[in-house]
């Protein structure tokens, strides 16, 4: 940022398919790296540089007003689009955020979501620097959280007791499990923890807030250089994402949350510029006092509890390749993992009926080999197509009803809790 260059992030969770993408695609010329990362762009023909870090670090640069980044999101296929954001937008939101949450140079941030999430460079770099506050980077639980391992979560916040932090719904399910277990509290030192990227469900922040986390949920999206409304200190509202930063106007059309705003992308990589007002495909409404709520997607793409995104089509195409699964559904959204919904082919339904529990996963990993860890799917559930029709859950031209499918899952998790009890 410092020296005016175009900043294009790779995601440690990323395949090396999807790595070996976005480099071509961004036209990346110098890729830095952390001791033993280089195996995971060696042989793409680009300069390759260690970075030698200190563990403490003074920053004592300004960043350049042209500067730029290339966000690639998880992507809803596996080819993701590459996000382009300037210097104006990436300091905008910087600005909006430190007036929302009320960060100052007294601030001390620990940073444990991976740093190739646009809202963790904004959080954990931009801000830090522009107050002149301390940042504490915790590599190991990154790197664990990174791989979808949020053991860490308590004990990282019990060593760096932070003022602030942002944290994904799954890794404030995790602390709160953890602290729990231990009948512990938070740091009293925690002023605010700002949670998005992915539905948070309201038990979840009344058990974080009732164990002493200052949870508050906010809402974004990369095209709007990440957070467009957040739940301030001292003005939280449950089951909201809270009003739109200032600066940032929100409106509802037709149900879905149109955007206008400084941030909005320069535009997708390699297309054009990006129209303003932003539709963001999310659907929403808005109280008499400005509090936006998040209804869902406007289309089927799944976010998952970190915060990825997955679109179910990219899923189901390597499941069914199998010859013994004719129908294969995906749901999870807002979930840990993914769930598959299989219907047996006539070729495959001897073998569902004698598969146990670990054959079938097995299976489903087999065929899913080539995606990342992210999108396949831990668990399933079979359904035989004679019950897919009966149900709904199979339309006449066989194509997959969703809301149908959501509600088997629904059904299905409600029978098994008392057994989970």
């Amino acid at each position: 940022m410092a020296a005016g260059k175009t900043i294009v992030p790779l995601p440690l969770f990323f395949s090396p398919a999807q790595i070996g993408n976005v480099v071509r695609d961004a036209s990346v010329e110098l890729i830095l790296h952390a001791d033993g990362r280089d195996m995971l762009v060696q042989g793409m023909g680009i300069a390759l540089e260690p970075l030698q870090l200190e563990k403490a670090v003074e920053p004592s640069f300004s960043p350049r007003h042209d500067f730029s980044q290339i966000i690639y999101t998880s992507g809803s296929t596996g080819t993701p689009k590459g996000v382009r954001h300037g210097a104006a937008q990436m300091l905008a939101s910087a600005e909006m955020l430190i007036a929302a949450t009320g960060s100052t140079g007294a601030d001390r941030y620990l940073s444990v979501l991976p740093l190739p999430m646009l809202l963790e460079t904004i959080s954990a770099v931009l801000i830090p620097t522009l107050l002149g506050a301390s940042v504490v980077f915790d590599g190991q639980v990154a790197d664990a959280v990174g791989n979808g391992d949020a053991s860490g979560m308590s004990a990282a916040f019990g060593r760096c007791r932070p003022t602030v932090s942002v944290l994904v719904p799954q890794l404030l399910r995790a602390w709160v499990g953890q602290l729990q277990a231990s009948g512990g509290k938070a740091p009293h030192s925690l002023r605010m923890v700002a949670v998005g990227g992915a539905p948070l469900p309201s038990a979840v922040a009344d058990a974080a807030w009732a164990l002493g986390i200052p949870a508050h949920e906010g809402y974004g999206l990369s095209e709007c250089c990440s957070v467009v409304s957040l739940n301030r200190p001292a003005e939280r509202r449950t089951g909201t994402v809270g009003r739109p930063l200032d600066g940032i106007s929100v409106a509802i059309d037709q149900g879905e949350i149109v955007v206008d705003s400084p941030t909005i992308m320069n535009g997708y990589l390699g297309m054009g510029k990006a129209s303003s007002p932003w539709r963001t495909g999310d659907l929403g409404s808005i109280d008499a006092d400005g509090y936006l709520t998040i209804e869902g997607r406007k289309d089927n793409l799944i976010v998952n509890a970190f915060g990825r995104n997955i679109s179910p089509e990219w899923v189901e195409t390597m499941l069914i390749a199998d010859p013994r699964i004719a129908v294969a559904a995906v749901a999870g959204h807002g979930a840990a993992t993914l769930t598959a919904v299989l219907i047996p082919s006539a070729h495959g339904d001897a073998w569902f009926r004698q598969a146990n529990r670990e054959d079938v996963l097995n299976l489903i990993e087999e065929t899913c080999r080539s995606l990342p860890a992210y999108a396949v799917p831990r668990d399933y559930r079979i359904v035989l197509p004679r019950d897919a029709m009966l149900s709904g859950l199979l339309t006449k031209a066989g194509r997959v009803a969703r809301p149908v499918l959501h509600n088997l899952l629904r059904q299905a998790d409600k029978a098994a809790a008392p057994d989970a009890a």
